[in-house]
């Protein structure tokens, strides 16, 4: 049982590496003989986190948005109001996003199996800005609008942001294209 908790955190704390390593520099020009010698483990251990570099670009990937996902929910959970909750989603989504440079966007939007997780990330993210709208609404606080169209403009700009559009179109980063999203979508629903 020991054995299985230090396997258990080894292998977080690697994919821990993994994903600073991946945010700062991208993953698409390393091998995983360079991943391996960067993160001072063998390959052999980077196999037994995935088979391929692909699924461990893919893992990499999951462990982030889940680790993201969960401090972005803490963030929330401090908000009050409908306004400050939804301002403080999409800020705290920004934040999440803010590690990650330039290279490892481009990658990520290049790399099919690293792409999907982001836009599963996404299309949850946006349902949770509709669930957010909705009971905005129903509280009273923010005007009377179909959610799920505000929640569709904010998933379509999200998606946007995603697949680099926005950057290029505007030169933002992704978490500042998400701050400024909290702003449009937090005056654009105020009374």
């Amino acid at each position: 049982m020991a054995t299985q908790v230090r396997g258990a955190a080894r292998k977080a704390q690697l994919l821990d590496q993994l994903v600073e390593l991946l945010l700062a520099e991208g993953f698409a020009h390393l091998t995983l003989d360079e991943l391996a010698t960067r993160l001072r483990c063998s390959k052999s251990t980077l196999y037994g986190l995935a088979a391929s570099k692909e699924q461990l670009v893919r893992a990499a990937t999951v462990h982030f948005f889940r680790g993201a996902t969960e401090r972005v929910e803490e963030r929330l959970a401090g908000a009050s109001g409908a306004r400050d909750r939804i301002r403080t989603y999409l800020e705290a989504v920004g934040e999440q996003l803010r590690p990650a440079s330039t290279q490892f966007m481009e990658d990520l939007a290049a790399n099919a199996a690293a792409r999907e997780v982001y836009e599963q990330n996404t299309r949850y993210a946006a349902g949770r800005v509709q669930d957010l709208i909705t009971e905005g609404v129903r509280a009273g606080e923010f005007r009377d609008v179909h959610a799920a169209f505000v929640a569709e403009v904010t998933a379509s700009t999200m998606v946007r942001i995603q697949r680099r559009q926005v950057a290029e179109t505007t030169g933002l980063g992704d978490a500042q294209a998400y701050e400024e999203l909290a702003a449009l979508v937090t005056h654009g629903l105020a009374i």
